[in-house]
């Protein structure tokens, strides 16, 4: 199976033999890795007074970053981000993706960026958006419905001009104690739309990746009753156990993630390893599972600790039979 047919089936939850899939939202340690800097460290504030020619060297470089990190680290998929000034811009994000798919056929599950729902208001605005839900309540679901109406005409244009086969939803809902929200809260202000978005991209034929950090489990249901394909990340260090996701709803959806991101920069290496095992071990039975970290490759963590659980990936992370089980078990 080609990669981006063992990411499929892992969201499917179709049971297969072989090494489960695997990504990362964003792999950061490029200067470490390759001797290149990450672009999204670049300033592309200029980009409009660029000669074409340049503009599309540029294009190249990202395309080319992308594709070297996904086959140096054997990443299933690869999730198509733009940075700064031009990250808004869908013609680009068409003309990246088209490189990418020009270079590598089928090879790998290509993601945009598609969630438009409400995340945790920053310090500066949090006193805002709670004013709003109690004198403005009508006027924010406004905005989250028009959020979701501009997401999906944008889809419709990505299904027509380029060969995306998926989004991620990487609105963080929840801080380590829980979501930012209520659960009553969340029903009104974000579960009608985040449900509404992810049956739009269903029908668009797209798979849906819900991300949130933190602790998800008072709004678990609600996620799943949204019916994402996947959810990520997982995170351990908000208490969130694939032990007992998988237990509630590992017939329903794909798990993403939970190898803990806070022990591969500050753990021991025995701590590491057996953050991995234990994600492997528990979201790999029955299928359904996308091994990865509990948020990305971020700048300042090692980068052997990112190897060190993909040694462990490539060891144990292999289904042998065809109800999923693994060769931990």
């Amino acid at each position: 199976m080609q990669p981006r047919e063992r990411f499929i089936a892992a969201l499917e939850r179709t049971p297969f033999v072989g090494r489960v899939p695997h990504f990362e939202l964003v792999f950061f340690l490029t200067m470490g890795a390759f001797g290149r800097p990450h672009f999204s460290q670049r300033v592309f504030g200029q980009w409009d007074q660029m000669e074409e020619k340049e503009r599309q060297l540029h294009r190249k470089d990202m395309a080319d970053l992308y594709i070297t990190i996904a086959e140096r680290f054997e990443h299933s998929a690869i999730f198509v981000i733009l940075p700064g000034g031009i990250a808004k811009r869908i013609e680009e994000l068409i003309r990246l993706v088209d490189l990418i798919r020009d270079r590598t056929g089928d090879r790998y599950f290509l993601i945009a960026d598609g969630d438009a729902t409400f995340s945790i208001p920053d310090g500066e605005h949090m006193m805002d958006f709670v004013v709003r839900m109690a004198d403005e309540p009508d006027g924010l679901k406004h905005q989250a419905q028009t959020g979701v109406d501009e997401a999906l005409q944008r889809a419709e244009i990505l299904r027509e001009q380029t060969d995306v086969d998926g989004f991620a939803l990487c609105s963080d809902y929840c801080l380590n104690d829980g979501p930012f929200l209520s659960p009553n809260h969340f029903s009104e202000f974000v579960t009608p739309y985040l449900a509404q978005l992810i049956r739009g991209y269903r029908d668009l034929g797209f798979y849906a990746i819900k991300h949130t950090d933190g602790n998800i489990m008072p709004i678990l249901d609600q996620l799943v009753e949204c019916n994402p394909h996947a959810l990520h990340s997982l995170d351990p260090q908000a208490r969130v156990d694939i032990a007992e996701v998988k237990r509630l709803y590992g017939n329903r959806i794909c798990l993403i993630g939970n190898v803990n991101c806070g022990l591969m920069q500050t753990g021991t290496e025995e701590q590491v390893v057996e953050s991995a095992r234990y994600a492997l071990r528990h979201g790999m039975p029955g299928g359904g599972y996308i091994f990865s970290t509990s948020n990305c490759i971020y700048t300042g963590m090692p980068l052997s600790r990112y190897e060190l659980i993909l040694d462990v990936w490539r060891r144990e992370g292999n289904c042998k039979l065809s109800t999923g089980e693994s060769s931990l078990v």
